[in-house]
């Protein structure tokens, strides 16, 4: 059996980290039998999550396990769609992966009221005479990955403007479609569910999460999804 390494539920999300939740409904999708280990991190092969395990065959990155289960098991997860709008899926896949996501990690880790909130509460097994130093470090750290990607160097203001126009343009295509490409979900749709709903995720005061509530099919289309994959799960607010 497969088993994917996950961080496990937090701030009333799956997952706090989007690319976990995205290889999970990958994995619904696939409708391949799973379990999840929350106990993984210190040997995940690069280092983060998510990887799988399949019976040996260790598998990290989201994008890789998908890649893995179309081969190994001759899963198509556009099945039914054109060249044409994969490759439109694909893109939107990278827009938020690669775009979207940094002004997430800036949201919820530079904003000091969002990060008490929220990845503070990683900290909490680290020993309290080192965790006001080890909280320091890691921030240190994420504000410098910011700053090397580029997202960090702009002001908050200008974050939430061009993560906005993301938002607005998944909108835009999602239109009153069910899901991203049409009647069936794509395999895209797991990366759009994902940061979707960690975008909404109300632990975070955001003009971002404001701005992306104002479009109605995106937050009928989380709740969509979330009554799919996660229906055992109250929903994040």
């Amino acid at each position: 059996m497969i088993t994917l390494y996950t961080f496990g539920p937090y701030f009333g999300l799956p997952d706090p980290s989007p690319f976990v939740m995205k290889a999970e409904v990958l994995l619904k999708l696939s409708g391949l039998p799973y379990q999840i280990n929350h106990r993984g991190l210190r040997g995940a092969p690069k280092g983060k999550l998510p990887y799988i395990d399949d019976n040996g065959q260790k598998v990290a990155d989201s994008t890789l396990i998908r890649l893995y289960l179309e081969r190994q098991y001759r899963i198509d997860f556009d099945a039914g769609y054109s060249a044409q709008e994969r490759a439109l899926a694909w893109s939107v896949e990278k827009m938020l992966e690669e775009h979207l996501y940094f002004a997430m990690v800036y949201i919820r880790w530079m904003i000091d009221a969002n990060f008490q909130r929220g990845p503070l509460g990683f900290f909490e097994q680290v020993p309290a005479p080192m965790r006001s130093m080890v909280v320091a470090m890691i921030r240190r750290k994420v504000r410098q990955s910011l700053h090397g990607q580029g997202m960090g160097r702009h002001s908050e203001a200008e974050i939430n403007e061009m993560a906005g126009r993301d938002l607005d343009a998944i909108a835009t295509l999602l239109g009153d479609k069910p899901y991203l490409l049409g009647e069936s979900a794509c395999g895209a749709d797991a990366t759009v569910y994902a940061f979707l709903a960690g975008t909404f995720c109300p632990t975070f005061e955001t003009p971002l999460r404001h701005w992306g509530e104002r479009h109605t099919n995106l937050r009928d289309y989380v709740d969509r999804l979330h009554a799919r994959f996660y229906p055992d799960l109250e929903p994040a607010g």
